[in-house]
């Protein structure tokens, strides 16, 4: 089965070099120089993955993963010239699943696209099995595993992929307490680097998808200096 994926970015050396090697692998590529070129191309052709520069001349590449999320659930990685973590933490909080920072090596970029399209595959297929396996339901929350639904007071939320596997995880494990490294390299399946605030910003997320208040939330609680839990 083809797996088709979007690249958009204005440089065409980074474009060609990054389908190059997506080619290698097998992958069928789709390139656009701006974001109105990949909105078009995502108005008739269907995709796994994308992976948006920031510095787009239309619009900016965080614009862009907003309005993709809006409607596509399919991971999106994003390419900055920036390393700060403000630029990395914008970008995971309006939807992005990863982010590599330019100049990159490419050999690391596939790995990554490989990672998020093993948990997007994970994701599809667990929505095809029969509901009902495994269903976590506790003061309003109803988290159902085998269709990968989510509600809350039987609002459905719309989480992403690494959304639901983060609550999943805190929540089949209540009561207790996971460490921001044990949450990633369960959920990413990556070794935990200090100073990473990818678990903290996904977290935030959620707790605003939830509707919770940051300083006494009532489902997912911060343990100062261990983690978070969810009672």
């Amino acid at each position: 089965m083809e797996v088709h994926i979007l690249v958009v970015d204005d440089e065409p050396e980074i474009a060609d070099l990054v389908g190059v090697y997506l080619r290698s692998e097998g992958f069928v590529v789709h390139t656009c120089g701006t974001a109105q070129e990949a909105l078009d191309t995502l108005a008739h052709q269907s995709v796994d993955l994308a992976i948006l520069d920031v510095m787009l001349p239309d619009k900016s590449g965080f614009d862009l993963c907003g309005e993709l999320r809006r409607e596509h659930r399919f991971p999106v990685l994003m390419l900055t010239a920036k390393s700060s973590d403000m630029d990395k933490i914008t970008g995971l909080t309006i939807g992005a699943d990863d982010y590599i920072t330019k100049p990159f090596n490419p050999l690391e970029l596939v790995a990554r696209v490989k990672a998020q399209l093993r948990r997007y595959t994970r994701y599809n297929s667990s929505q095809e099995k029969a509901p009902g396996s495994e269903v976590i339901d506790f003061n309003g929350l109803v988290i159902d595993r085998g269709t990968h639904q989510c509600t809350l007071y039987d609002k459905e939320l719309n989480l992403t992929p690494i959304e639901f596997d983060i609550l999943w995880m805190l929540c089949s494990n209540r009561g207790q307490v996971i460490s921001a490294e044990r949450l990633f390299e369960t959920v990413w399946g990556e070794k935990y680097l200090d100073r990473n605030n990818t678990v903290m910003v996904h977290i935030r997320r959620l707790r605003e998808k939830m509707g919770e208040p940051s300083r006494d939330p009532r489902f997912i609680k911060t343990v100062w200096g261990v983690g978070y839990k969810v009672d």
